[in-house]
């Protein structure tokens, strides 16, 4: 016997609104009664941290290996995406399979938002599904109602930190065999999902920015120098800049377009500029770029409980700790608030890695992001030796941090799904049922049930509710987003993402306990 699940044209990783569909291949080599074909779509969101101890406020969050003692580790796993599809049989009866290749094919569609959020799709799960005797085990809801939830869209696959946060999705099949002493057949394949990016807004002229005014120190005139030998005076040191010129006073700005959104696998839409804050006269007084560095820093919050972890994760986009010539800044003919802007080719080809998961939110993890630039200034060319008639260059080290910065996946949603929200917006309100006038005539009441079937009809603790002229409302509709989302398929452009470097590797996370 052998199972495996074959994905029609996979990509390299799915997305919203994606049709998931492909094959359970199962290969017999003798007779076997099988009862049901079960095939899953599941996403969880698992995280794992460690009880601190009474007083310790250092870095004691993350679950280490050889920690002595099951409770001293807490877990919670949010199934983010649950979905079910019996593909065989299609009456529910066990049937005896004959030798030979069998398959049974399935088809899912990726949803927008996570599923655990919804109290009555969480509620119907209880553990057994199915019609009458071919009831199948499913995942039991009710463990989920006693969590906090958020409602988002479906985070994009996470793993890197062992042992303390993951997020994966894959499919499972279960082929159920009737009997006391047979064990059922199980398999799943997983996969990478990478979400479209909300609706943009739209372009403006405002710019978000970090700056930092920066004065040098004076410089003090060269000393006559004495001889070390008998005490005897030397030439006096002629120097070669006058004393007396004001320091050079500068101030260096990054800015972005605000909103602040940065898009995987494109370059920074960043702008540095250098602006004059004093007079300078002099080409002494000129102030160089000597090394730039701009890193992308990301903060993963890990949340079990009411226990909390932040961890900080870098990229590097650009290190050039020794620029080659240096770069001057603002010359001495600039008048005062003069902007000089350096050179966008320095990081115009740097982009985004492809490991770089976009900004999201779930109900135990979220992702921000943060810009960090560190610029090394000189007053005078740097330069590896110095003469006695020389003064050494000074030099300072400024970091300028642009912090509230979202990363967008790339993927755009569909147009009609866009113009959906632009007409109701994401926050639009539920439309109010009519209300029946006073002249209008009262709709027929129905017939009520006698009997066993009035106690059936409704439970004293959970009555019905009931509408307008006494109509008792059905399951709630699906929001205008979910049902515009049914009705549109994946869009098709699509960046480079690896996210997830072994989507099918075994799970680092702490077990949890039943």
């Amino acid at each position: 016997m052998s199972i495996r699940i074959a994905l029609d044209n996979p990509p390299e990783f799915y997305t919203n609104l994606d049709f998931i569909s492909g094959r359970v291949i199962l290969l017999l080599h003798r007779p076997e009664t099988i009862g049901n074909v079960i095939v899953k779509l599941e996403g969880e969101s698992r995280t794992a941290l460690t009880i601190p101890a009474t007083g310790d406020r250092d870095d004691f969050y993350r679950p280490r290996p050889g920690a002595t003692g099951a409770g001293n580790i807490v877990t919670e796993n949010h199934k983010i995406l649950y979905r079910v599809f019996q593909v065989y049989p299609d009456d529910g009866a066990a049937l005896p399979i004959q030798p030979g290749l069998h398959e049974f094919k399935f088809n899912f569609k990726m949803p927008l938002n996570n599923i655990c959020h919804d109290p009555k799709a969480m509620s119907s799960l209880l553990g057994i599904g199915g019609m009458g005797g071919s009831g199948f085990r499913t995942m039991d809801g009710t463990k989920q109602l006693m969590l906090q939830h958020v409602k988002a869209t479906l985070p994009p696959s996470l793993t890197g930190f062992p042992q303390e946060a993951e997020i994966r999705y894959y499919i499972k099949v279960t082929i159920q065999r009737p009997g006391f002493f047979k064990e059922n057949w199980r398999y799943q394949v997983g996969f990478k999902f990478l979400p479209i990016e909300p609706p943009r807004p739209a372009k403006t002229n405002q710019e978000a920015f970090a700056r930092r005014p920066f004065t040098f120190r004076p410089r003090a005139a060269l000393q006559q120098r004495k001889s070390l030998f008998f005490g005897s005076k030397s030439s006096p040191a002629t120097p070669t800049e006058n004393s007396n010129q004001p320091p050079p006073s500068i101030e260096m700005s990054a800015r972005i377009p605000f909103p602040s959104i940065l898009t995987c696998n494109e370059p920074l839409p960043l702008r540095i500029i250098a602006r004059k804050l004093a007079p300078t006269t002099a080409r002494e007084q000129q102030v160089y770029l000597t090394a730039l560095e701009i890193a992308l820093v990301g903060y993963t919050q890990v949340r079990v409980q009411t226990l909390e972890n932040m961890e900080r994760t870098k990229w590097v986009l650009l290190s050039a700790p020794q620029l080659s010539p240096p770069l001057a800044l603002n010359p001495s003919t600039d008048p005062v608030d003069a902007e000089f802007e350096v050179p966008k080719s320095l990081w115009q080809d740097r982009r985004l890695p492809n490991t770089i998961a976009p900004s999201f939110r779930t109900c135990n993890l979220a992702r921000r992001y943060e810009i960090e630039i560190i610029l090394t200034l000189s007053w005078g060319p740097p330069s590896s030796s110095f003469s006695g008639k020389q003064l050494p260059p000074q030099s300072i080290t400024l970091p300028l941090k642009l912090s509230n910065v979202e990363v967008y996946s790339g993927i755009k949603p569909p147009q009609e799904l866009l113009n959906s929200v632009s007409v109701g917006g994401p926050d639009r309100p539920p439309r109010l049922p009519s209300r029946p006038s006073q002249l209008s005539v009262a709709p027929p009441q129905p017939q009520r049930p006698h009997g066993a079937a009035a106690a059936a009809a409704s439970d004293p603790l959970y009555p019905p509710q009931l509408g307008p002229g006494g109509v008792m409302h059905d399951e709630p509709p699906p929001s205008y987003d979910e049902a515009m989302a049914d009705q549109l398929a994946g869009p098709e452009a699509r960046p480079a993402y690896s996210g997830v470097t072994a989507e099918n590797a075994p799970s680092t996370m702490p077990r949890e306990k039943s």
